[in-house]
């Protein structure tokens, strides 16, 4: 009988995700060009308030967009779950009044996925990967609310095995420091 390779389980570190000082650098860089460069802050500002995959993002269309409960749908890609996603008031304002003031009819961010990598390369506060996005807004909703059920829905996990990977990272880091600088 051959034996097949363990499955390695998907990992988090660092290199993965926005630290707290990057995503404070990331959301003042997305202020200030939120006037001058309305569309390409628009798309990254929705990705990290979202946890939406770049092609997620990319699919968006007008008709996405609730008026009523000021929040998104996306439709999920790689085998995931379709959600919505709530966003806060102002903002839902200003995306609003993006698509009014351009006319979009149909997709919000018209542009290739190559065009979003090269708006990432000017944005991003650190060398780190679009995804890493995905990763700052789930490991930032679990620290809020500790409940890995809703950051699976958040993130339209089908199994919460894939989920799992944020709250081992955030309990180990957070028990490691614990333990290691209190014992000091």
């Amino acid at each position: 009988m051959i034996q097949q390779p363990l499955k390695r389980r998907y990992s988090l570190n660092k290199n993965k995700y926005l630290l707290p000082p990057e995503v404070d650098r990331l959301r003042r860089i997305l202020g200030d060009f939120e006037e001058k460069d309305a569309r390409n802050s628009f798309v990254i500002s929705l990705a990290l308030r979202t946890g939406g995959r770049a092609q997620e993002i990319l699919n968006l269309q007008v008709s996405d967009l609730n008026s009523y409960d000021k929040s998104v749908f996306i439709r999920g890609l790689k085998g995931s779950n379709d959600r919505e996603i709530p966003l806060e008031a102002k903002f839902f304002a200003r995306l609003q009044a993006y698509v009014l003031k351009f006319e979009l009819q149909h997709l919000i961010f018209p542009i290739s996925y190559q065009r979003l990598f090269q708006i990432w390369q000017l944005y991003r506060p650190v060398p780190k990967k679009f995804h890493s996005l995905r990763h700052t807004f789930a490991i930032e909703l679990y620290q809020k609310t500790k409940d890995l059920r809703l950051v699976q829905v958040a993130l339209g996990h089908r199994n919460i095995t894939n989920t799992m990977v944020y709250a081992d990272y955030v309990y180990s880091q957070q028990e490691l420091r614990k333990l290691i600088l209190n014992d000091l």
